[in-house]
């Protein structure tokens, strides 16, 4: 096949032995490290922000941490670019990863989720199961014990009274619009628009292949079955228009795997580590130690950050004591380690409590003031 991809046969592995080692340390070592830590929940929720952005400056966009940080809650301070708005799907597809079960990103129904398209069995038996709630809402009151043939009929209710019929049109206008748009979105490949879709590029077949690899890998250790993945997505190409996806599902192969049971890898921030002129050499065996490099790299990172991060809510929790049990101090606290920055607007949004309040927290809790722009002010734990 033209666009396959095929794993090497024998294996390199007097090339891949130590790479393949040192990565497979790395990540137990930060996953073990995550596993008990206190501020797990904020470091996944920060290093999802980072490798967002390390996935744009892969491709030679640059997009400002700060940037991602305000436009994800709403609060950016100027019409947000095209490559902040791709930046912003990353982030949520990493999300959306992070927070479904292990397996459920390389499998078939969350490929279709993620790309967009929902199986159309699914949709059926949803719009089923609705109707038939609707038909039960309706009937079930007055004559709750009649079969399904009878609700098909006019409803005297509705007859007598004109308002309760439009408001029944209503709703089934609504429910007529909704599928439609639902329709829309589950358009098929030859559907698409040819000025932005190649109408010969079968995305199915080069999935099928691309999972067909994955299989492949089952009997490998998980770090080389991520990185076949990553090389197979790479020289495949599934999807013409989300290069930056096949990374992430390299970092769910190797939760599947239960390599990392605590986290998702931020294999985008682990190559942006590696050279530019070595990360896409000629040779196979060369290119798969590089991407086993990039994982050690990301791990590496990771539990650097990890270790940073702990270390500043330590002295920072020293001035929490003698606080009343009211206080904002400590939900303060725990809001800052879950973002790179905050803004004053975030911070009053979150704690639910003035700007200026919040102004005066980050003022006692004295946090380090990142922007250094005259427009807005933000604060992080660096």
């Amino acid at each position: 096949m033209q666009n396959g991809y095929s794993i090497p046969d024998p294996l390199p592995w007097a090339q891949l032995a130590g790479p393949l080692a040192i990565a497979e340390d790395a990540l137990a070592r930060l996953d073990e490290r995550l596993a008990k830590s206190p501020i797990r929940d904020g470091w996944i929720a920060r290093t999802h922000y980072t490798d967002a952005c390390a996935s744009l400056w892969l491709e030679g966009e640059l997009v400002h941490l700060e940037d991602l940080v305000l436009h994800d809650a709403g609060m950016d301070i100027r019409a947000p670019t095209h490559e902040l708005t791709r930046a912003h799907a990353v982030l949520r597809t990493r999300r959306r990863i992070a927070d479904a079960r292990p397996d459920w990103a390389p499998s078939p129904a969350g490929l279709d989720s993620l790309r967009g398209r929902s199986g159309p069995g699914e949709w059926e038996a949803g719009k089923g199961t609705r109707k038939e709630a609707e038909r039960g809402f309706v009937a079930g009151d007055d004559r709750g014990d009649q079969d399904e043939a009878d609700l098909d009929g006019p409803l005297g209710g509705t007859e007598s009274d004109p308002h309760l019929a439009a408001a029944f049109a209503a709703v089934d206008a609504a429910n007529a619009k909704a599928e439609r748009t639902l329709a829309r979105g589950s358009r098929t490949e030859s559907e698409r628009d040819p000025l932005v879709y190649d109408p010969d590029w079968d995305e199915d077949a080069r999935l099928d292949d691309w999972r067909a690899v994955v299989e492949q890998t089952r009997i490998l250790p998980p770090t080389l079955a991520a990185a076949l993945a990553t090389e197979a997505w790479d020289a495949i190409a599934p999807l013409q228009h989300t290069a930056w996806l096949g990374r992430l599902l390299a970092a769910s192969v190797l939760r599947a795997r239960a390599k990392t049971r605590w986290h998702l890898p931020c294999l985008h921030d682990g190559l942006k580590a590696i050279p530019r002129e070595r990360r896409r050499p000629r040779d196979a065996a060369a290119r798969l130690a590089v991407q086993l490099e990039a994982i050690t790299a990301a791990a590496a990172a990771g539990l650097k950050d990890h270790d940073r991060w702990l270390n500043q809510r330590t002295l920072l929790a020293r001035k929490l004591a003698g606080r009343r049990a009211t206080s904002k101090l400590p939900a303060l606290l725990d809001y800052m380690l879950t973002r790179p920055i905050a803004s004053a607007g975030m911070i009053a949004k979150e704690l639910k409590i003035t700007p200026r309040a919040a102004q005066d927290l980050v003022g006692e809790l004295d946090l380090r003031e990142v922007t250094g722009r005259g427009r807005y002010r933000a604060w992080g734990i660096l």
